[in-house]
């Protein structure tokens, strides 16, 4: 297998100043030493880095003659060879582009993006609405994390980037002048280093880093000008450690501790010191998440979040001193799932999730009631939300069924919504594409399951065959955002989509999450088996044409429901899933195992690891009959590499078909264009092969 083409890890404080150009050859040769299957530190979810829409860019693997050849990258077993018609058949759909704010510039009318116009996401900065896109950074692996410092003439921004999707994150600084880059964290190959938040003056960045024990998520500042300046401020224990925010004077970092999607904790952080004082308490000894935070304008309070006492988390203020808590949003029957306080405390903007769309609310910042917003919003799922440094403006990402993500800003004042960018979709006229259907069905206990149902065009007649989506996580939610390359099931083939948001999913208030805990877990996957008896109840749909596809968890889900109802379905693709909890658990990543077992259950206690392995597709893999195709990135930060070949190694010995694609440059699902177009082809030809019974 090819080696890995990502950097060599520079040693601690050796490598701190070289050209972008330099610093894009190096990454550009060597091999890793590091590359291995590691699992994602990210506390919340085992969710796969969505694929997504891919933009324009001659990076489509070459024909050779009518025959697709694999990129390089790519380790193919089982495959069928990819007739070229087929790659150009999907040609539009994979040059749909995309768009993400990550912030404004601190002096100037400037938005920095995140886009792809070659094979990875890239910053970009925009000077005005609808105006071109400065490319800022080139290099192998996507960069979709930076930020300006929040005041001074915007000379420099910090980024972090991993290699070959690795998620080990390395923290650099970027100097606009002269494309300069000086690395800020330790540089170590199996150190994780997150971006961190910048001091109200931005002199300071607070980050965590995994550098003292590879488990622990410890504090560390440093001043961007100054990376020899680089401290650790205070030592943890655990990998759910995030700073959120500043206080205005400096004195103090609030902190989210996350044990699980249940519970967290705030914690205030002397930022000399680092002396630790916990701010939430447990609410009558039943676990409470606050999630999210910052100081207010005079800093005697903070702005969160929190489902303590409620059903779905609420906006409140916390005051520092009495501990009072007042509410903001109130008891509202869905989740304030994110928001941010302006600079200067006037305004609060949060957001809703009304069931998979989102609502934008504005908030006053002194009295707290909320403000009106007359203006018509895009409908679809909006995030990253992020104030201009002035106050005046909101930033924000939208993506609907109709519309890949893109920038649009709104002035609270004017009550004028922006668009700054307009994505590309690849051609196609994304107006026609369907907008999905909530559904809900009853499942084993009568708890109604929600989802989404798009259907093919009308010029699809007779009943169509289903395609089952099901999200990673699980604590995570399928949204009405854009679908991407899917809409290509839907437009081309025929094929009805159903993205069924599964018991512990997110979105649906505390109680629905929690249902898939521990043992519960087979429980998700019945509510698929009555998500197949749903679909044999649709006239306009062939229950006895279904496959099941998912990534992560999902993957998780899409081999168990291949093992218990492979008489119901035509096939499985596996996206970088867990086979086996009880391998998975140990062999991910140190800094997120003890987050996991929140989740799935400690497989160091004997009772609980039997049944985790009781339970695992890996030990049912005699019941798998239908075709499946299995897909991993060899460096995957969250689920290892091991999970899909020993899938795929005992499938074989049983004599189940299965196809195999593994990326030696990819982490957590592919992020590289080239290795997108092959799977998407990969999985065309699955779909027509044994859903729709087509021969090549």
């Amino acid at each position: 297998m090819p080696a890995l083409l990502a950097p060599p890890a520079p040693p601690a404080r050796s490598i701190r100043s070289l050209t972008l150009g330099a610093l894009a050859l190096l990454l550009a040769c060597g091999p890793n030493p590091a590359a291995q299957p590691r699992p994602r530190p990210l506390p919340d979810a085992d969710q796969p880095t969505p694929s997504g829409p891919a933009p324009a860019g001659p990076t489509n693997p070459a024909p050779a003659g009518d025959i697709i050849t694999p990129p390089e990258s790519l380790r193919v077993e089982g495959v069928p060879a990819i007739p070229s018609e087929l790659a150009e058949a999907l040609a539009p759909y994979a040059e749909i582009r995309a768009a993400n704010a990550l912030g404004w510039h601190p002096s100037g009318d400037r938005l920095l993006i995140s886009t792809r116009f070659a094979d990875t996401p890239q910053l970009h900065q925009l000077r005005a609405p609808g105006g071109a896109r400065t490319q800022l950074t080139f290099f192998r692996d996507k960069v979709s994390v930076a930020a300006y410092p929040p005041v001074g003439d915007g000379d420099y921004l910090v980024f972090n980037k991993d290699r070959g999707g690795d998620e080990f994150g390395q923290n650099w600084r970027l100097d606009l002048a002269t494309g300069a880059l000086t690395l800020l964290s330790d540089g170590g190959a199996r150190s994780k280093n997150t971006l961190g938040i910048f001091s109200r003056d931005g002199q300071r960045l607070v980050y965590t880093s995994t550098r003292r024990t590879g488990q622990d998520t410890d504090l560390y500042v440093v001043d961007p000008r100054r990376p020899e300046s680089d401290r650790m401020l205070t030592a943890v224990t655990g990998g759910g450690w995030a700073p959120l925010d500043w206080s205005p004077d400096g004195g103090l970092i609030l902190v989210q501790e996350y044990i699980s999607v249940a519970r967290s904790h705030l914690w205030l952080v002397d930022s000399s010191s680092g002396e630790q004082h916990r701010l939430t308490p447990d609410s009558d000894g039943q676990p409470v998440a606050w999630t999210g935070g910052a100081f207010t304008a005079d800093g005697r309070a903070v702005i969160t979040t929190t489902d303590g006492g409620v059903e779905h988390r609420m906006l409140v203020r916390l005051d520092l001193t009495t501990h009072e808590l007042r509410a903001i949003s109130g008891a509202l029957p869905w989740d304030v799932e994110g928001f941010a306080l302006s600079r200067d405390g006037a305004r609060i903007a949060a957001l809703t999730n009304e069931g998979g769309p989102s609502r934008l609310h504005l908030y006053d910042g002194q009295t707290l009631r909320e403000e009106p917003i007359s203006t018509k919003l895009p409908e679809g799922v909006i995030s990253g939300l992020h104030w201009h440094p002035q106050g005046q403006r909101l930033a924000f990402t939208v993506s609907s069924a109709r519309s890949p993500a893109d920038v649009w800003s709104f002035d609270p004042t004017s009550g004028e919504a922006t668009r700054w960018t307009e994505s590309e979709a690849g051609g196609l006229v994304a107006d026609t594409f369907v907008v999905p259907e909530p559904i809900r069905w009853k499942s084993f206990d009568e708890r109604e399951i929600p989802g989404f149902y798009y259907r093919p065009p009308p010029r699809f007649t007779g009943p169509r065959p289903a395609l089952i989506i099901i999200h990673g996580g699980p604590e995570a939610q399928s949204r009405v955002g854009f679908i991407g390359r899917n809409n290509y099931f839907l437009n081309e083939l025929g094929v009805a989509l159903i993205y069924p948001n599964v018991r512990g999913s997110t979105g649906y208030g505390k109680s629905y999450v929690r249902l898939d805990d521990v043992r519960q877990r087979e429980d998700a996957v019945a509510d698929i088996g009555a998500l197949l008896d749903w679909i044999a109840a649709q006239p306009e749909l062939d229950a006895g044409r279904v496959v099941i596809m998912g990534g992560s968890y999902g993957g998780y889900m899409t081999l168990a429901a291949s093992a218990r109802y492979a008489d119901r379905i035509r096939g499985g693709v596996d996206i970088v899933g867990i086979s086996n909890f009880v391998s998975f658990l140990e062999n991910t990543e140190a800094y997120r195992r003890d987050l996991r077992r929140v989740e799935y259950g400690d497989e160091r206690d004997p009772q609980i690891r039997a049944f985790l392995g009781s339970i695992s597709p890996l030990h049912h893999a005699d019941k798998i009959k239908r075709p499946l195709l299995v897909i991993q990135g060899r460096n995957d930060p969250r689920v290892p590499a091991s999970e899909a070949e020993q899938i795929v190694e005992t499938l074989a010995a049983n004599g189940a078909p299965a196809w195999y694609i593994e990326a030696n440059d990819e982490g957590h699902g592919f992020a590289k264009k080239r290795n997108q177009d092959y799977q998407m082809y990969a999985t065309v030809l699955f779909l027509r092969r044994y859903l729709l019974d087509e021969s090549f």
